[in-house]
C-alpha cells in the first residue's frame, strides 16, 4: 500500500512537472519553444511593421493560383464531384504553398531593411545561409567602435567579413586572416568588406554571394577546420558583438518548416 501511494505521488509529481514545462514554453520568448503557428505569427507581425503592404502580397499571393486552378476545375470538371473535391484541394494548397512563400520573401526583404547598417548587422545575412551546410561565428573580432569581423566556413571555403567603416577594419581583417591562414595551414580565408562601396558586397546580396562560392571544401574538411577554429577562439575572449539584430533562427524555422 505504501509503494502504491509513493508510485502515485511520483506519477502526480511528474504530471506537475509536465504541466510546468507545457506553460513555461507557452510563454516563452525563445523561437526554439514555439510551436510553427506561433513561428508564423511572429514572422507575419514583424514583417509587417516594415512592410504594411504585407496583407495585400499575401491576398495576392494566395488568390491567384486558388482562382486561376478553380476555374479550370469548374470547367473540366464540373459534375464529376471526386474530380472536383480532389481539384479543390489542390487549388487550396497551390494557394498556401504561394502564401507561405509570398512571405518568406517579404520576409526576408523585411528583416534586411530593419537591420541594414546597424552594428554587426552582418551577422543578420550570415543567419540566412543554410545552417546544415556553413557554420558562422559572428564577431570573431571588433574595435571599440563596433567594427566587426565576422566568420563562415562551408563548401566555398572560410570567409572573413568585415562589417563596418572599412578604414578602421583594414588592419583588423589583414590580422585576422593572418591568423585564420596559420591554423588552417592549407585552407586560405577568403576576405569580404559588406557594404555599398566598390569591391564590396551589399547587406542584402552577401548571403547569396556567398553561397555562390565556387566549391572548394568537402564535409570532412570542413569539420577538420572547424575543431582548429575551436582551438583559436579558445585562445582569446569573446567579442563584445551587440546582439540586438540576431534573433533571426524562430522566423527562419518558420518560413522553413523545419
Amino acid at each position: 500500500m505504501a509503494k502504491s501511494e509513493r508510485a502515485k505521488a511520483l506519477e502526480a509529481k511528474q504530471k506537475e512537472e509536465l504541466k510546468a514545462r507545457k506553460l513555461a514554453k507557452k510563454h516563452s520568448n525563445d523561437p526554439k519553444d514555439w510551436g510553427t503557428i506561433r513561428q508564423i505569427r511572429e514572422v507575419h507581425r514583424v514583417t509587417k511593421e516594415q512592410d504594411p503592404k504585407l496583407t495585400w502580397y499575401l491576398a495576392a499571393a494566395f488568390l491567384v493560383p486558388f482562382v486561376v486552378i478553380m476555374a479550370l476545375t469548374i470547367w473540366l470538371s464540373w459534375g464529376q464531384w471526386l474530380s472536383f473535391a480532389l481539384w479543390t484541394l489542390l487549388a487550396i494548397m497551390t494557394g498556401f504553398m504561394g502564401w507561405t512563400l509570398m512571405l518568406t520573401n517579404r520576409a526576408k526583404k523585411g528583416t534586411y531593411k530593419r537591420y541594414e547598417g546597424q552594428p554587426g548587422s552582418a551577422e543578420v545575412a550570415l543567419s540566412m545561409l543554410p545552417n546544415k551546410k556553413w557554420f558562422s561565428t559572428p564577431g570573431v573580432a571588433v574595435t571599440r567602435q563596433f567594427d566587426a569581423v565576422h566568420r563562415t566556413i562551408g563548401p566555398g571555403g572560410l570567409i572573413l567579413i568585415g562589417d563596418g567603416e572599412p578604414g578602421r577594419l583594414k588592419s583588423l581583417l589583414t590580422s585576422e586572416k593572418k591568423k585564420h591562414d596559420q591554423v588552417l595551414y592549407g585552407v586560405q580565408a577568403q576576405v569580404i568588406q559588406m557594404g555599398n562601396g566598390n569591391g564590396q558586397v551589399p547587406f542584402d546580396k552577401l548571403a547569396d554571394h556567398i553561397k555562390k562560392l565556387p566549391k572548394q571544401l568537402t564535409p570532412q574538411q570542413i569539420e577538420e577546420a572547424r575543431a582548429r577554429l575551436r582551438s583559436l577562439d579558445a585562445m582569446r575572449p569573446k567579442a563584445p558583438i551587440p546582439k540586438g539584430p540576431i534573433n533571426t533562427r524562430g522566423a527562419r524555422k518558420a518560413m522553413r518548416g523545419h
